[in-house]
């Protein structure tokens, strides 16, 4: 039942979070690399609510920049980015009476910040929609049959109502955010709370075609353009295995103009190809291939990431790395590596 769904949280583990919030001096929220609408929407949405529930300012940091088109959100040009203020992050961190970490299941998506998040004597929560949470913190909000990280927290703050912390309409702009862009518009991962949830934020009056216009409809020429030639160009379909995998390498990525965010979404669309029911997209960056995947049939994407590409995710969502393999060798490594995965996975 949907109420059951809903009742899942705690109402001790939120009573104890409220209580480190309340008794924290200098509270840090950290998000993940490559940080995504849901990532920037939560770690957005806790900072509204912090401010306006108790108010404190919450030091926002990711390990890497966002997306241009997510910048709308509440408080954005306050989030520090690591690889551009290192000196800035880690004094915050290494200062903070509490850190809340938001949509990440290890602290290794933290990359370069992850041992001083580990060695920090400051008391940890995490919240987060993945599976496996590595054992780091205090307190843990740890669920996967939700939609993405911005429902859980929802469902959190909405349980906090009770102590008296009412969400503010910032927080509910984030969470709405971050909870349509991980679903892909209602389209992946989706479940009866999350449709409670958009209802109670629609009802509040929060502009959800503005949201929309803001997240899929402010790309750029060149983004476009780039698309195009992914699906013309840059796309190869494996018949036999339902497959399909796109590669973008840097000169392309330099052709185009691409910013970070601009490949949002474009693992998605061979998913539209009748009969294709895994879709790749193979990034080349420094020093790495990035791997996306996307399913949309019985085989968990998470556990062929975890066998193969050095990441994992959910059961049809998943993301990781390929190293040492060149761009121009990564095709056949991808096929040799699903053609093997799929013969254990038959067998």
């Amino acid at each position: 039942m949907l109420s059951d769904r809903v009742m899942k949280i705690d109402s001790k583990t939120v009573g104890d979070f409220y209580s480190l919030l309340s008794s924290s001096g200098k509270i840090v929220i950290i998000g993940h690399h490559n940080p995504d609408g849901d990532c920037i929407g939560c770690i957005t949405g806790m900072e509204a609510w912090i401010e306006s529930s108790f108010g404190k300012s919450g030091t926002m940091i990711v390990p890497d920049n966002f997306p241009d088109y997510l910048k709308f959100m509440y408080s954005t040009d306050s989030i520090l980015v690591y690889s551009r203020q290192k000196s800035q992050a880690e004094e915050a961190i290494s200062t903070a009476d509490l850190i809340i970490c938001m949509d990440f299941s290890a602290l290794s998506r933290t990359e370069g910040m992850a041992d001083i998040i580990r060695g920090s004597k400051a008391k940890k929560v995490l919240i987060d929609h993945h599976p496996s949470p590595e054992q780091f913190a205090d307190i843990v909000f740890s669920e996967t049959e939700v939609s993405s990280a911005a429902e859980l927290t929802w469902w959190i703050l909405k349980a906090a109502e009770e102590l008296g912390a009412q969400i503010p309409f910032q927080t509910k702009t984030s969470l709405y955010t971050g909870m349509m862009t991980d679903t892909n518009n209602f389209c992946n991962s989706v479940f009866p709370s999350t449709f409670l949830m958009a209802s109670q934020i629609a009802e509040a009056g929060v502009d959800r075609e503005k949201i929309q216009m803001e997240i899929m409809n402010s790309f750029s020429e060149d983004r476009m353009r780039l698309m195009g030639l992914m699906l013309k160009e840059k796309m190869t379909v494996y018949p036999d295995l339902k497959a399909a995998v796109m590669i973008l390498d840097q000169a392309t990525k330099d052709l185009y103009n691409y910013c970070d965010g601009d490949s949002e979404g474009f693992v998605n669309l061979p998913l539209k190809i009748k009969n294709v029911e895994f879709s790749a997209l193979l990034t080349q960056s420094n020093g790495y291939i990035k791997v996306s995947l996307r399913s949309k049939g019985a085989v968990s994407v998470n556990r062929l990431c975890r066998m193969y590409f050095n990441g994992g995710g959910h059961e049809r969502a998943a993301g990781g790395r390929i190293y040492d393999v060149s761009v121009e060798e990564v095709a056949d490594y991808f096929e040799k590596s699903l053609r093997q995965f799929l013969g254990e996975f038959s067998a």
